[in-house]
């Protein structure tokens, strides 16, 4: 096949994508026999008169000869050969003894690790201790309308992950050979195919809880195991400094030889059981802010002008950022969420914590994204769990300040750059449940992220039209965007460097920040357990 790249093609433009390369390539009517879609973006800027575009990588075959075809473009960069895909490496089958390697928390590391294993024939045991989604969905809809949280089934805990009840966004920094990998099989389990192709790909929480569903039930099929309300309570390690067992609900004891630890950068209870036991980790830098929220409609406007609303445009997100080289800190947007809401993303009592969340059709009319503030390590006590700490203290403040029932503490805009508060007159409803109050957000920021908020609002209001207007309301606060401590690990072999067998992985090992790069962390880790079987066997 031959590859295209950089296909603009107008976005009202119907045209079957055949007929344009057939147009492009100066071939004649029919002779692009197949057309598949390796990304599409959009392009909104209006310079010079011209439209929003669709931006195409398109993989195309042609009847004929495709080499001969080729070389009339052979000083086009943007037409070339195709990438061949490569061929899945064959890994050793498990023997008789070997231990079935155990996986703690079912979120994206973790889950992308066990299938990765169960492919491989070796029956991974899924230890994860929150609840099934199903289950873990219903606690969090009680806790929602005004229940009692469980702290061991929220937005945080359960089958999927935090990400589950998320925005559901597959995009990633990550530069991995393995992406379209995770994409495959996410669009097995029940995604949308488009994931495979689009720019900024997303599920949406409503699919992905689906979608994980699926793919535990593929894990079992290939003779893994999930088991739920399981939480890895301790672990034991043998004289020669590898992992022995682990400890189930303060109770089972469990033989291991292997374990991959994906518990997601809110298990604070395992951290410490890890810090104790004497893991090597350190703590690391993180942010802390609030969620903001706007008319879905202005965002598109900004973004889409005239074009706002059209049926074959999607909603609109922005990404904002603001340095202030003096202070040495940035303040920058986050998990923005279009056509979303905000929710409540605490796991521990009497706290507060926001997040933000989106359905595959981002149909709310509301925009919320996080607006977070850099947390360094100087910033709270010279300790490895000291970020834990910065974290809780201004959760339970904004408890606090929001009544002490898990109502969330809000501002409008104005209210916080003006030094007043009690303002409802907001430009939209405060979408968090189980409910809000208007009062002084300071109460429950440090001064410094308060400080920078006040700085890049005006700042965020000059580059998005309308973002810093007076009623826009403010939700605290955002705490978990990432782990406030990093579990230290061999760069080559994943492997805990103070505990063999130890597999840290995805967002609680400080080693991935987002679905897609957690479930390349815990693919690649499980690969890496593979490849040491490999040369163990002498493969």
């Amino acid at each position: 096949m031959i590859r295209i790249q950089n296909v603009n093609v107008s976005f009202d433009d119907t045209t079957p994508l055949n007929v344009l390369v057939e147009k492009r390539m100066e071939l004649p009517p029919h002779s692009v026999s197949e057309v598949v879609i390796v990304r599409k973006a959009i392009d909104a800027r209006r310079y010079k008169g011209a439209g929003i575009k669709f931006v195409y990588i398109l993989d195309v075959a042609i009847d004929g000869n495709e080499k001969k075809i080729l070389n009339r473009f052979k000083k086009n960069k943007n037409i070339d050969w195709a990438p061949k895909k490569e061929m899945p490496r064959k890994y050793p089958s498990p023997v008789a003894d070997d231990q079935p390697p155990v996986i703690v928390g079912f979120g994206p590391a973790g889950m992308f690790a066990a299938l990765t294993l169960a492919r491989a024939g070796y029956k991974p045991i899924v230890l994860e201790r929150g609840r099934d989604v199903d289950s873990r969905h219903a606690d969090i809809q009680k806790f929602w309308a005004g229940g009692a949280l469980s702290p061991q089934s929220n937005v945080q805990f359960g089958e999927g992950g935090a990400g589950t009840f998320s925005d559901g966004k597959l995009t990633t920094r990550v530069n991995d050979p393995l992406i379209s990998s995770v994409l495959d099989d996410f669009v097995k389990a029940g995604a949308p195919e488009d994931i495979k192709y689009l720019h900024k790909p997303h599920i949406g929480t409503d699919m992905l809880r689906t979608v994980v569903k699926n793919i535990r039930l593929e894990i079992i099929r290939l003779g893994g195991q999930v088991r739920f309300e399981s939480q890895v309570t301790g672990i034991e390690k043998n004289s020669d400094g590898s992992i022995k067992a682990v400890i189930i609900n303060d109770s089972e004891r469990m033989n291991v030889s292997a374990a991959f630890f994906g518990i997601g950068h809110s298990a604070r209870d395992t951290y410490k059981m890890l810090y104790d036991f004497g893991l090597s980790m350190e703590a690391k830098p993180f942010a802390v802010g609030v969620r903001i929220e706007h008319p879905q409609e202005m965002i598109d406007r900004n973004q889409y002008g005239d074009d706002t609303g059209h049926e074959l445009l999607p909603v609109a997100d922005y990404a904002v950022t603001y340095n202030d080289k003096e202070k040495g800190r940035g303040a920058y947007s986050f998990c923005m969420c279009p056509g979303g809401q905000v929710v409540a993303a605490t796991s521990e009592l009497e706290g507060v914590v926001t997040n933000g969340m989106s359905d595959y059709r981002r149909d709310s009319g509301v925009a919320n994204s996080a607006l977070l503030v850099t947390v360094n390590t100087k910033d709270f006590a010279d300790h490895v769990l000291g970020g834990i700490e910065f974290q809780r203290k201004w959760e339970r403040a904004a408890f606090k300040a929001g009544g002490g029932d898990y109502y969330a503490p809000v501002q409008t805009v104005g209210d916080f750059l003006s030094g007043k508060f009690g303002s409802t007159d907001f430009l939209t409803k405060p979408s968090y449940q189980p409910g809000v109050r208007a009062v002084d957000l300071h109460q429950c920021l440090p001064d410094f992220v308060s400080g920078m908020l006040t700085d890049a609002l005006p700042y965020f209001g000059r580059r998005i039209a309308g973002f810093d207007n007076v009623g826009a309301v403010m939700t605290g606060i955002e705490s978990r965007s990432s782990a406030p401590c990093r579990i230290i690990r061999d760069k080559g072999t994943f492997e805990s460097e103070s505990l063999s067998g130890f597999y840290p992985i995805g967002e609680g090992a400080g080693y991935a920040g987002g679905i897609m790069s957690a479930a390349l962390d815990g693919m690649n880790a499980a690969l890496a357990f593979l490849d040491k079987k490999a040369h163990t066997k002498g493969m």
